[in-house]
């Protein structure tokens, strides 16, 4: 059993009003942009802001600088089926575990009873083993291998916000050009960004954080500090990690990749369940500038971002890329702190 690294740390007098702003629907990036690198990049050096493209990345970037990675790869999580009665049921998996077993939701109209039985199209059957919080355990087939099972029958999770029918381009553009290793519900999106030709002429290092759907959850508490955040897993070669230590300046792309780093910072094990919940008053011991997307208000990843910039500075920045019209979240622009 992999186990969980937490963190403790002082988050008094934060609300959840100071993680809001207001975006205008017609913001929200519905599909993806022409090509990769062709989205807008807000670059933030101290004082100075500058609007480019992204294919510009690399003119932005200092001799030396070590682009870290995750190299996740978005599972086919979502499945659809009809119950005996004819009500709909739709399955999101939130993580894949060993014995050929899932944690997911599962919305059905009525509670999925422990052994009973999901019917899916395809003709793939999910057995019921029981609850775990707000998630349902379930069971592939036997002699099924989950991840090919989901691979013939299931579908690319795009996130809540983007409302339209996917178009069989959208889906495939939600997946980084790096991707690797299968586990996660949700891309990580800063690295959408990217084409093979831009990374060739990069310093790159990878880690994996397989991504749950707690991504798209914001956060309902009044107090920040009272909201719990769920473990996700992460795994670096121990190769890996000696690059990343001794690199004179590391750029995180994406918050997923922020909370790998910042928990073996703190020697935590190679491999493991991370339940780091980064906000302001946080200390960043290995990350030294961020690439990231625009996140939703009220989110987890916001709060990552404002503990890296600062509050105050986030918000302007947040209030200039709505003035200038900047595409916000999975498939929108990007911004650059350093």
């Amino acid at each position: 059993m992999l186990r969980a690294f937490r963190v403790h740390y002082s988050r008094v007098g934060l609300s959840i009003d100071d993680f809001d702003y207001e975006l205008p629907p017609e913001l929200i990036a519905q599909h993806p942009s022409a090509t990769r690198s062709g989205s807008r990049l807000l670059h933030s050096s101290g004082e100075s802001l500058s609007d480019h493209r992204f294919s510009d990345l690399p003119e932005l970037l200092t001799p030396g600088d070590l682009l870290v990675f995750n190299d996740t790869k978005v599972i086919k999580a979502r499945l659809f089926g009809r119950k005996e009665t004819g009500g709909r049921i739709e399955v999101l998996i939130e993580r894949l575990l060993p014995r050929n077993e899932a944690l997911a939701q599962v919305h059905a109209g009525r509670a999925a009873k422990p052994g009973s039985t999901l019917a899916l199209d395809g003709g793939l059957a999910l057995s019921v083993l029981g609850r775990e919080g707000e998630f349902y355990r379930l069971r592939f087939p036997e002699g099924e291998d989950a991840l090919a099972a989901l691979e013939r029958h299931g579908r690319v999770p795009l996130p809540p916000y983007i409302t339209h029918a996917p178009e069989s381009e959208d889906a495939s553009r939600y997946q980084t050009v790096y991707a690797r290793e299968a586990g996660s519900a949700a891309a990580p999106t800063a690295g959408l960004h990217f084409t093979p030709e831009l990374l060739a002429g990069l310093d790159v290092e990878r880690v994996t954080l397989h991504v749950g759907l707690d991504t798209f959850r914001p956060v309902s508490e009044e107090r920040l500090e009272d909201h719990v955040i769920h473990g996700e897993r992460y795994a670096v070669e121990e190769d890996a990690w000696a690059r990343i230590e001794s690199a004179p300046r590391v750029l995180a792309v994406g918050t997923t990749t922020v909370r790998v780093l910042e928990t073996l910072a703190r020697d935590a094990p190679l491999a493991g369940r991370t339940e780091l919940f980064v906000t302001p008053g946080f200390e960043f011991r290995r990350v030294d500038a961020l690439l990231t997307n625009f996140h939703l208000p009220r989110s987890t990843l916001l709060a990552l971002v404002m503990a890296f910039a600062g509050v105050e500075e986030t918000r302007r920045l947040y209030r200039l890329a709505v003035e200038e019209r900047y595409r916000f979240y999975s498939f929108g622009d990007a911004m650059l702190i350093l």
